[in-house]
């Protein structure tokens, strides 16, 4: 198994976790656009949304729409930006929901996204918590 993704929902590669449901995990990107940016993930391996068996549609993008609800609940934000990229700018090709923390003039522009890194193992493991504790409610 070399998809990235697939290796992170087998358990074979460490992630963030904050969500696991039947079809879908959910977890903190390793490469932030900002602090709580998570990633929504169908377990099947497919590449893009045109791949997503129909069954599948509801079930993940319900599951995106918790995590929404979740990083605007959980974290400082005023909002959330929800993006899907298919193939082109698709960094591991595997369908992945985007949901980035926003706050009003956070400086993001358009589609240029600036990455940052956490300060430390412990301040990524406290944005999980807190995203984790708001899907808990």
């Amino acid at each position: 198994m070399s998809c990235v993704f697939c290796r992170i929902a087998a358990r074979e590669l460490p992630a963030d976790f904050v969500l696991e449901g039947e079809h879908t995990i959910a977890f903190l990107d390793a490469r932030p656009v900002f602090k709580g940016h998570v990633l929504v993930v169908p377990k099947v391996h497919v590449e893009t949304l045109a791949d997503l068996p129909v069954p599948l549609l509801a079930p993940y993008f319900a599951d995106v729409q918790r995590i929404v609800r979740a990083v605007e609940g959980g974290l400082p934000s005023d909002g959330t930006f929800v993006a899907i990229n298919n193939r082109v700018s698709q960094s591991v090709p595997h369908l992945h929901a985007h949901v980035v923390p926003r706050r009003f003039k956070d400086g993001l522009r358009g589609f240029f996204w600036p990455r940052m890194r956490y300060l430390s193992d412990e301040e990524r493991a406290n944005c999980a918590t807190c995203i984790r504790s708001a899907i808990e409610g």
